[in-house]
C-alpha cells in the first residue's frame, strides 16, 4: 500500500470504528494528516473530552493518553505505540517525591503536566508550558516545588523573583542536551532568522531566544510574526509542520539532535492496526487512581490554565 492508500483506509476505519484521532505536534506530517486534532498534550486532551466518539486514539506518548482517559474517563482510549514513554515523565516516583514533599511541607507541589498519573495523585497543582508561568504566579504561597523540568521550573523562577523555587535534577533528555554551541552556529548560519526556543532547553540556550514559549506557543508566535527566517528550538517535527503551513517563510532546525525517539516510534501503519482494533494499548485506570491523579489537573482546570 502507498502512504496515500494508507490514509485512506484510516480515515474510512475511524469513521467506521468510531474512533477519534489526537496526534501529538511532534509525530510525522502523515499521521498529522489523517487526525481529527492535533496539538500539545493537554489540547489535545481537551479536544477529546468534547467529541462524541466512543473511542480515542492518542498518537503521542504514554503519559498523553492517560491524560485523555482521566479527563474522559467514560470513553475506551488508546495509545498508538505501547513502547511510546517520555523519560522525563518517567523520572520520578510518587514515592519519591513524597520523600521530598516531607522535606518541605510548606512548599506547593506544582507539576509539569509531563508526569505519570501515579505521580500526580501525590502533587498540588498541574501546568503546561504554557500556563507555568501564570499558574505559578497565582499561587498564594511564594515557596513552590517545581517538578520535574528543572529547566522549565529555572525559566518560570526567572520571571518570578518574588518566590522561592525548589527544583530537582529532572527534565526532557532531548531538550536539555542542547547546548549554547549549537545556537552560536545556528545563528551564524542564519543570521536573520529569529530564534523561537521551548523553556524545556537550559537557561544558557533559552536567554539567546527571541521568544520562549511551548510547542503551540512557538508555532503561533512563527505563523503571525511578520518575519521571514525562523530557527526553532525544539523537536525537529515542527520545523516541518511550519514549512507546510508557511511555504512563504523558512524554518531551520537548531540542531539535527533535536528528535524525540518516543514520539517517532509511532508510525502510520500503527495507527492503521488501531482503528482496525489490531494493535496499539488500551489504557485502563481505575476510578481511585483517576479521582487522585485528575485533582491537580482540575486545580490548572480553575486557576485558568
Amino acid at each position: 500500500m502507498t502512504v496515500r492508500e494508507v490514509q485512506d483506509e484510516i480515515i474510512r476505519l475511524k469513521k467506521e470504528n468510531d474512533f477519534c484521532i489526537l496526534a501529538h505536534s511532534y509525530q510525522t506530517h502523515d499521521i498529522l494528516e489523517v487526525a481529527d486534532f492535533s496539538g500539545d498534550s493537554y489540547a489535545l486532551s481537551k479536544a477529546a473530552a468534547t467529541v462524541k466518539n466512543r473511542n480515542v486514539l492518542m498518537c503521542g506518548v504514554r503519559f498523553m493518553a492517560e491524560t485523555v482517559k482521566m479527563l474522559s474517563p467514560e470513553k475506551r482510549v488508546y495509545l498508538s505505540n505501547p513502547l511510546a514513554g517520555c523519560p522525563m515523565a518517567e523520572q520520578m516516583s510518587r514515592e519519591f517525591i513524597s520523600d521530598v514533599k516531607e522535606q518541605y511541607p510548606d512548599y506547593t507541589v506544582v507539576a509539569y503536566i509531563n508526569t505519570t498519573a501515579s505521580l500526580k495523585t501525590v502533587c498540588d497543582v498541574c501546568v503546561t508550558s504554557s500556563s507555568a508561568l501564570k499558574i505559578c504566579k497565582a499561587i498564594e504561597n511564594d515557596k513552590i516545588l517545581f517538578i520535574p523540568d528543572c529547566n522549565l521550573g529555572a525559566y518560570v523562577q526567572s520571571m518570578l523573583p518574588e518566590k522561592t523555587f525548589k527544583l530537582l535534577r529532572g527534565g526532557c533528555p532531548v531538550h536539555a542536551a542542547v547546548r549554547p554551541e549549537a545556537v552560536t552556529l545556528a545563528k551564524k548560519l542564519h543570521p536573520d532568522a529569529l530564534f523561537l526556543v521551548h523553556p524545556e532547553c537550559v537557561p544558557e540556550v533559552s536567554s539567546q531566544a527571541d521568544y520562549v514559549g511551548s510547542t503551540s506557543g512557538i508555532m503561533d508566535f512563527a505563523r503571525k510574526s511578520d518575519a521571514k527566517e525562523f530557527i526553532i528550538g525544539t523537536e525537529n517535527s515542527i520545523s516541518e509542520h511550519l514549512q507546510y503551513e508557511c511555504p512563504d517563510k523558512k524554518f531551520y532546525p537548531l540542531t539535527k539532535s533535536l528528535i524525540c525517539e518516543n514520539m517517532k516510534s509511532t508510525t502510520l501503519v500503527d495507527v492503521l492496526n488501531c482503528v482496525r482494533f489490531d494493535g496499539g494499548e488500551e489504557i485502563k485506570m481505575d476510578a481511585e487512581l483517576i479521582e487522585q491523579a485528575r485533582k491537580c489537573i482540575d486545580k490548572m482546570i480553575e486557576m485558568g490554565g
